[in-house]
């Protein structure tokens, strides 16, 4: 019934741009919190970025000041626009959605078991 479908990803060199989207079906989407988790060869799945059900954004200090999370709710499309690619971004990236009744709608958690659904991630290569 849900489902996440990210695409975007690809192959780019150190200092690029690359914007990833993940369009979501089978739920209201507005309701939910929103994030970009990501995942390289050997590491344990990170938080990247979220955006509460009110707009308000997070951001791993790793990426902070280099990638924004924006959602569409008219195209159920939340995006992650990524600038000054690194190779340490390498990874694959997941599209995950979290539709807990926050009391605060600016909050969104960094915690990838508090995420119910998830897409099947696309791969993001930077190359130095």
């Amino acid at each position: 019934q849900v489902q996440l479908i990210e695409s975007g990803g690809g192959l780019v060199q150190a200092d690029d741009s690359l914007k990833l989207s993940c369009v979501v079906s089978g739920v209201t989407f507005n309701s939910y919190v929103m994030g970009w988790f990501r995942q390289a060869p050997g590491k344990e799945r990170e938080f990247v970025a979220a955006i509460s059900r009110s707009g308000f954004t997070h951001y791993a200090d790793s990426v902070k000041g280099r990638f924004t999370i924006s959602r569409e709710n008219a195209k159920n499309t939340v995006f992650l626009q990524m600038y000054s690619l690194k190779p340490e971004d390498t990874a694959v990236y997941y599209c995950a959605g979290d539709h807990r009744s926050y009391s605060d709608d600016t909050y969104a958690s960094r915690n990838p078991y508090v995420y119910n659904y998830w897409g099947q991630g696309t791969q993001v290569t930077v190359s130095s």
